[in-house]
């Protein structure tokens, strides 16, 4: 039996990269999707045509999590057609690059705004529908940034830390309703969050001009303990599946890092 059979599960940032890779992971398992994105909307509706072609159903809306209310709407709507909620997962995030010293004002915010306060939005809505359904999984998506302090992140690791504080405060509030929370931590993904000139040019400060993703692949690789420079969105899907299933039913209150072993570095 499919592993999330009869279960509905709530995506954010589901349009590319993890988020898809994650509504994707959980349609091959059974569950229906609610999948929100503020972003291209032709990347939103090939995450529909994935789902679909699983034979699954997934009711998809362009919002933004910084919108408590549109974000409620779009979600009370998602159940409503779908039937319930089960499973949230937290993941729409934004990252840009500089010291704290020259990091602007309106930077630092958009990341707060997006990574911390937008998840704080996605759960807020979820509650009441996950409490009517007799309990559920959220998963937050932080990062190894949100374990230890990165140069040149700090909007980014601020956001990512106190995601931790969030999740933790969350698992005990919830508890009672047999809500599970739980944070996973990727380190380096095969996504456009980290293959872009702006992070390559952070690995290689000396490069002049453009650096391909080959040259920039012994900086990644030095990041793990493993051997690979970076890993698949799937790898980070099929733990969020583990923590969204039933098999995780005892789970609460973790910070799960699938990094590569970055951590241990």
């Amino acid at each position: 039996m499919a592993r999330l059979a009869g279960k509905v599960a709530f995506i954010t940032g589901a349009a590319r990269g993890q988020g898809r890779s994650h509504a994707v992971r959980m349609a091959e398992e059974g569950a229906d999707i609610i999948a929100v994105d503020i972003g291209s909307p032709t990347d939103l509706a090939q995450t529909v045509k994935e789902v679909k072609a699983l034979d699954r159903r997934i009711v998809a809306s362009r919002a933004d999590v910084r919108d408590h209310a549109a974000l409620t709407a779009t979600l009370d709507n998602g159940v409503a057609l779908l039937g319930r909620l089960d499973i949230v997962v937290a993941n729409a995030g934004i990252v840009s690059f500089g010291t704290a010293e020259e990091l602007t004002e309106q930077a630092w915010r958009d990341v707060i705004d997006v990574n911390l306060t937008g998840v704080w939005h996605t759960v807020k809505a979820a509650i009441p529908h996950l409490r009517a359904a007799g309990g559920g999984s959220i998963i937050i998506t932080s990062s190894g940034a949100g374990l230890k302090g990165t140069s040149n992140l700090a909007h980014y690791v601020a956001a990512k830390h106190g995601l931790v504080g969030l999740m933790r405060t969350l698992a005990n509030e919830l508890a009672p309703d047999l809500v599970r929370v739980n944070t996973v931590h990727p380190g380096s993904v095969d996504t456009d969050m980290i293959h872009n000139q702006a992070l390559y040019h952070l690995f290689l400060p000396g490069q002049q001009g453009e650096i391909t993703r080959e040259q920039a692949t012994p900086a990644f690789q030095s990041l793990s303990a493993l051997p690979i420079p970076w890993m698949e969105p799937v790898d980070i899907s099929n733990a969020v599946l583990f923590l969204a299933s039933d098999e995780a039913r005892y789970i609460t209150g973790v910070t799960l890092p699938v990094d590569a072993g970055s951590l241990i570095k």
